[in-house]
């Protein structure tokens, strides 16, 4: 296998592995919480390192793990306090344990690597060049093993507990209420988290772990209502991200994560833009056919007030609407031409004047008004 392919083929690997707890993340409304682990487990790698003085050893997952469940639940505790929000909690929580972990290592491990810029940017290009060699025969690429192992724990973790993560962030009274144990749900994700936050930033550093994590799954929350469908998506989504992003590193000799953390970016704000349902054009057209909607019925409803009554005349003249109504003349021409084009009005004399489609109208949507 070609060293491009397995590059291409982990960041695949990784973007799926990060999206699917970055969905609940997302959901939880916790996005920023991802940015907070990928720097804090930096702390448990070092004292990891501390205690093992190997860099290959399993124990600087597990005290990354733990750190990252350490910072959710520091920050937790503060903002449960009141005093603070949760975000003024991780700005505060986040900054401190990644500034402990950055004085350890010039203090202590300055000549072992440990660079605080491969831990932020990773370095794709180079992973390749780590070979998992099983009795003397090159298999591939250890992060291929590494990120393909957190991909099925992630997988395996969220088919198995489905429901408890889907009740437990729709709902966590009703979880409670079921013996589903919320806060056992919530840490639990927290270590999902962390362990996929750790297993993958070693190959592409803490920038598009949460680039993966956060922005596939907030794509596909513009695209569906449903929470699998948008599992689906997301993971889709940060797979296409993650080729089409190297292959515009490749073109242009620029860096791999960044570029992956650009498509990741602009894949979001084509869809923020253009997603059919909750894009930024179907809302800008969803509210001028609420705006117009809303002046049709005004219209007809002060047409009704007015019918029969001494100022008819002078309330529903045809140069007088647009002040009565503080209206400018085009909107009130475009109003009153598409109530006549569909029969609700007739002019008469200069009066606009209801038809009896119109009429009933005007009495259905008062009483739908009134009644709720």
């Amino acid at each position: 296998m070609s060293p491009q392919i397995e590059i291409q083929l982990i960041a695949v690997i990784v973007a799926v592995a990060c999206a699917l707890p970055g969905v609940f993340l997302v959901l939880r409304k916790m996005s920023m919480m991802s940015d907070s682990i990928t720097h804090t487990i930096l702390l448990g790698i070092v004292l990891g390192f501390f205690l093992t003085r190997d860099l290959s050893s399993p124990l600087l997952i597990v005290g990354a793990a733990l750190i990252g469940v350490v910072t959710v639940w520091l920050t937790e505790m503060l903002s449960r306090t009141r005093l603070l929000a949760e975000d003024a909690a991780i700005g505060i929580v986040f900054p401190m344990i990644f500034s402990i972990a950055i004085i350890l290592i010039t203090r202590y491990a300055s000549s072992v690597h440990l660079g605080t810029d491969s831990v932020l940017l990773g370095e794709l290009a180079f992973a390749p060049f780590d070979r998992m060699i099983v009795a003397g025969v090159d298999i591939g690429a250890k992060a291929i093993y590494t990120t393909g192992a957190l991909l099925i724990l992630n997988l395996a973790a969220i088919v198995i507990f489905f429901k408890e993560l889907k009740i437990a962030t729709f709902d966590p009274m009703l979880a409670a209420a079921l013996g589903f144990a919320p806060a056992l749900v919530h840490y639990g994700l927290m270590t999902l988290v962390s362990l996929t936050t750790v297993g993958a930033f070693q190959a592409v550093g803490s920038i598009l772990v949460v680039a993966f994590m956060i922005g596939p799954p907030v794509t596909a929350y513009l695209l569906t209502d449903n929470l699998k469908w948008m599992l689906i998506l997301s993971g889709m989504i940060g797979a296409v991200n993650g080729i089409l992003g190297y292959q515009v590193a490749a073109i242009l000799d620029v860096s791999i994560a960044g570029s992956m953390a650009v498509m990741t970016g602009i894949v979001f704000l084509v869809v923020f833009v253009f997603a059919p349902n909750r894009g930024f054009v179907s809302a800008l057209r969803r509210r001028k056919k609420q705006k117009i909607q809303f002046a049709k019925m005004t219209l007809l409803f002060h047409l009704y007030n007015h019918e029969g009554s001494e100022n008819e005349a002078r309330e529903a003249g045809l140069d007088t609407i647009q002040t009565e109504l503080n209206w400018d003349a085009d909107f009130t021409k475009n109003i009153l031409a598409l109530l006549k084009k569909e029969a609700d009005i007739e002019f008469a004399s200069g009066v606009v004047k209801l038809t009896e489609q119109g009429r009933m109208h005007s009495i259905h949507n008062y009483e739908a008004l009134f009644s709720k």
